[in-house]
């Protein structure tokens, strides 16, 4: 059997302006692929100017960190990551009737394993509607599978992506109020439902190819992206936003309880405030 991988070359490049001379700041950038079983990390490097020296390690959540302070004065910073990663499609799905039972999710050894990936979060909080709805989805369903990928066929039915409709500071609750939100929204108000329901779940940050039948050798403007994953008896990756299983065009950077685990950068700086933040991705099929 043949597989067809994917080799995506990955351009992220972000950073902040100041209203003036910033004199330091500390920062921590989350953009470097990782591997797994789906995904190869053949080279990765990050860039950062004013230049400072950087160092990198692992945090709590298996995401790759790149430290880095910086004490010249600086008006502006730019943090660069280029990665080429090889991807593979989604290779052995599970069937709706497959995975767990709910009662196998309802053991002390499986609460007590994925306690924190059961709890809400600031950003996957739900109200009591949508509490309810969850509810009436789990008791729809015979398994933990079956009802996961209803909430995702049903989070997509009622919110329309939109970019620009929200920041990065909004939560599930904001984006179903106003039916609209990026893939970042989608994937909170999804793994709040899913955890409503009991079944562990996790966002993850990474990047998406925007084109199933993409061009090699050409770049696009790619995205920054998120989706989602939850736990049957094994952790299944889907992309809520676009309806389809995470596959060749995904690769993963980080995943976590919310995005305020993954940000791509964060960090604090003595100076003026900030007047923006600009986020460049270009994504290119090398084959």
């Amino acid at each position: 059997m043949t597989v067809d991988s994917w080799r995506l070359r990955i351009q992220h490049k972000t950073g902040f302006d100041y209203a003036g001379p910033a004199s330091s700041s500390y920062n921590e950038a989350r953009m470097w692929p990782r591997n797994d079983a789906r995904q190869a990390v053949l080279d990765a490097r990050v860039e950062v100017w004013p230049p400072a020296r950087t160092y990198r390690y692992e945090d709590y959540w298996g995401t790759v960190v790149t430290a880095f302070d910086v004490h010249a004065p600086h008006d502006a910073m730019t943090v660069t990551a280029t990665s080429t990663v090889e991807t593979l499609p989604p290779g052995d799905l599970l069937d709706a009737s497959e995975g767990c039972s709910w009662e196998a999710l309802t053991q002390p050894e499986s609460v007590d394993r994925w306690y924190e990936l059961i709890l809400p979060t600031k950003r996957t909080g739900l109200d009591d509607e949508l509490s309810g709805i969850a509810a009436d989805i789990k008791a729809a369903h015979a398994t933990p599978h079956a009802a996961a990928l209803a909430v995702c066929e049903f989070v997509r039915g009622e919110v329309t992506y939109q970019p620009g409709a929200t920041g990065v500071q909004s939560d599930a609750m904001h984006a179903w109020q106003q039916r609209k939100g990026v893939c970042q929204d989608i994937s909170h108000l999804t793994v709040g439902m899913l955890r409503e329901m009991g079944m562990p779940a996790r966002y993850v940050s990474g990047y998406l190819h925007p084109r199933p039948s993409a061009a090699i050798g050409e770049s696009v403007v790619g995205q920054s992206h998120a989706w989602v994953e939850w736990w049957v008896g094994r952790w299944t990756a889907f992309d809520a936003t676009n309806g389809v299983p995470v596959g060749e065009r995904h690769v993963v950077v980080g995943r976590g309880r919310e995005y305020g685990d993954v940000p791509p950068l964060k960090g604090v700086y003595a100076g003026p405030k900030s007047t923006g933040q600009g986020v460049e991705v270009t994504i290119t099929r090398l084959r």
